[in-house]
């Protein structure tokens, strides 16, 4: 599950390149400081003509006198378009659903814009705050049953609004699933609460973890041990290398739960000391939390062993689960960079980061933004009896982190459980799931067969959690095939299956089809047939509908726009993929023509 990304962030501008599965990183055919001097000089000249052309341009950008655009992405696609993503400040105070992208050519001019905000952003008439900044922790304390911290005004332009609120964020909450923090919006003139939201990104939602409880279903998902014989190998050859200096890298071995024996590059600190953090990933690194709430990775505790083999293969190592969650990390990391050139979660070169035995008898997995990383609970023992450390699970939560740096797509309401609804969160969802499955598949790994089952590992009654040929067989969450007006209120995780299947049906198209041993028969909302453009195309197409055209506030609509943009940069507007993906929305009822008056 994803939490609404609110906070006001700084961040520092990336250049990226086009999704096309053969892409490097934009200025990276040379090296050198030179090569470096320039990438930033013209990713600074690209900034300037964006903010220039923004505001020549207010009436498309919405952008007006009092508002300052801080850059977040550049991205110069290899055919010559350049687009650079926004976030917004007005008179000095963050816009809360204020972010944009501009769009330009090879030559600078502005293309065209894609907006959060459908209005100009301006707090009320009375720009004086009704409430003191004490007030507003007091409040936000009280609703979120945590230490608030300090109040910053903003101005909250989301859903149709332009308010002048206050955002207090909330540590220790007794709301939030072990005692995570919160963010809660408080209206700076009649003091309600205009959002009230986790920080991290529950795997499992609050109604799913529900609806189990009232089933009485027992998950205890089958594991074995890998080889140990196969696991000394690994350790012994690496410490054969003999190396002098230290820290050096080392190849290792993961006894996981999931996936049986697999390789681990690590790094050895002493002769017979080795750390699982992979030099060759960033510094991609796995630690402990202790069975502790921690939501700060530098507290947890570094995994180390003598022999460079982690885990047994079963819980009674707690490396076990620390080796699955490092192998999910690194091939999630390496499915990115091979697939678009994305140098990590945020696109900064920078590792990614879990912590697995998270709190006492948790039964989820998060993506947590305070932390910048995934944690991972043991399970409660009872409902849940294994760490969520399965493989799809962590390319779902860190495809979140994937669009927490890009579209930071939000739900527009959580309800006093958690549970989240709308279209853009349900957005989110889906393209966890499509990316999380991807990672199957790039991962290809025979101890977990690449699918378009999502959770089919967790042992489930019905065998998965969700899926993305027909996703309405999944009963557990009640998701659906094909959109309808009531769709823009529906729990994220039941919308999700409106885009996923919009996603497969591009991928594979409609009708039966066995993949890998698995039958899938995808049903289209009109009884039209869809031939399928196949998954590396598609996923290139929604890749690149993200990073380039998606924005907080995305619906189902927006993103049929957005992935036919897409298409059309990646094989023109006349190709047959392009056609597929307007049949491809069709075919779960997303049209032009039924768009929301609303959300046009």
């Amino acid at each position: 599950m994803r939490r609404p990304h609110i906070r006001s962030v700084a961040v520092a501008v990336a250049v990226t390149t086009a999704a096309t599965g053969l892409a490097g990183t934009a200025f990276g055919t040379t090296t050198g400081t030179h090569t470096a001097a320039t990438a930033a000089t013209s990713a600074a000249s690209v900034v300037s003509a964006a903010r220039a052309a923004a505001f020549a341009h207010s009436s498309a950008t919405g952008v007006s006198q009092g508002d300052e655009l801080q850059a977040q992405d550049v991205m110069i696609d290899p055919e010559g378009a350049r687009h650079v993503r926004f976030t917004r400040a007005h008179q000095g105070m963050p816009v809360l659903g204020g972010d944009l992208v501009v769009h330009l050519t090879e030559q600078l001019a502005y293309a065209g814009v894609t907006r959060a905000a459908g209005h100009t952003v301006k707090p009320t008439a009375a720009t004086a705050a009704k409430l003191s900044a004490d007030q507003a922790e007091q409040k936000a304390a009280t609703v979120a049953k945590g230490d608030a911290g300090s109040a910053e005004l903003v101005v909250d332009a989301r859903e149709g609004a332009s308010a002048l609120a206050y955002q207090v964020p909330v540590s220790d909450s007794g709301t939030a699933e072990g005692g995570g923090s919160r963010t809660v919006v408080i209206d700076a003139l009649t003091g309600k609460v205009r959002s009230n939201t986790p920080d991290s990104d529950e795997f499992l939602s609050p109604g799913l973890l529900d609806t189990l409880r009232k089933r009485g279903e027992k998950l205890d998902p089958a594991t074995g041990a890998g080889s140990q014989t196969a696991g000394l190998t690994a350790a012994s050859a690496s410490s054969a290398a003999g190396a002098t200096r230290y820290p050096s890298t080392a190849h290792g071995t993961g006894k996981s739960l999931f996936v049986g024996t697999v390789p681990l590059t690590t790094t050895r600190t002493a002769r017979t000391s080795y750390l699982l953090k992979d030099p060759t990933r960033w510094g991609t690194e796995t630690r402990d939390a202790k069975g502790q709430e921690l939501e700060s990775f530098a507290r947890g505790k570094k995994i180390t062993t003598t022999n460079d083999v982690f885990g047994n293969g079963a819980v009674t190592s707690r490396n076990s689960a620390a080796a699955d969650a490092q192998y999910g990390v690194t091939k999630t990391l390496d499915f990115y960079k091979k697939t678009f050139g994305r140098k990590g979660i945020e696109n900064n070169g920078k590792g990614a980061r879990a912590m697995v035995h998270f709190g006492n008898k948790v039964a989820n997995a998060f993506w947590d933004s305070t932390c910048d990383c995934m944690l991972y609970g043991d399970g409660d023992g009872d409902m849940f009896k294994k760490p969520l450390v399965v493989l799809d699970v962590t390319g779902h939560e860190l495809t979140h982190g994937v669009v927490d740096a890009t579209a930071k797509l939000e739900p527009t309401r959580v309800d006093a459980e958690g549970n989240q609804y709308g279209e853009p969160g349900a957005l989110n969802e889906s393209l966890a799931d499509i990316f999380g499955s991807n990672v199957e598949f790039y991962t290809n790994n025979p101890k977990d067969t690449p699918d378009y089952l999502i959770g089919e590992k967790l042992g489930l009654a019905q065998k998965f959690l969700r899926r993305l040929d027909h996703p309405s067989l999944d009963r557990l969450e009640g998701t659906i095939d094909y959109w309808a007006p009531e769709t823009y209120d529906a729990e994220v995780h039941a919308g999700s299956g409106v885009s996923s299947h919009a996603y497969y049906l591009l991928a594979e198209g409609s009708g039966r089809k066995t993949i890998g041993g698995v039958n899938y028969d995808s049903p289209t909302y009109d009884g039209s047939t869809v031939k399928g453009i196949g998954r590396t195309k598609a996923t290139a197409i929604f890749y690149r509908a993200l990073t380039r055209y998606m924005v907080s506030t995305t619906d189902f609509h927006d993103a049929r726009d957005a992935t036919l943009k897409a298409a059309k940069d990646l094989y023109g507007a006349d190709s047959t993929e392009y056609k597929t993906v307007d049949q491809a929305w069709a075919a779960v009822n997303v049209t032009s023509a039924n768009t929301p008056a609303a959300h046009r």
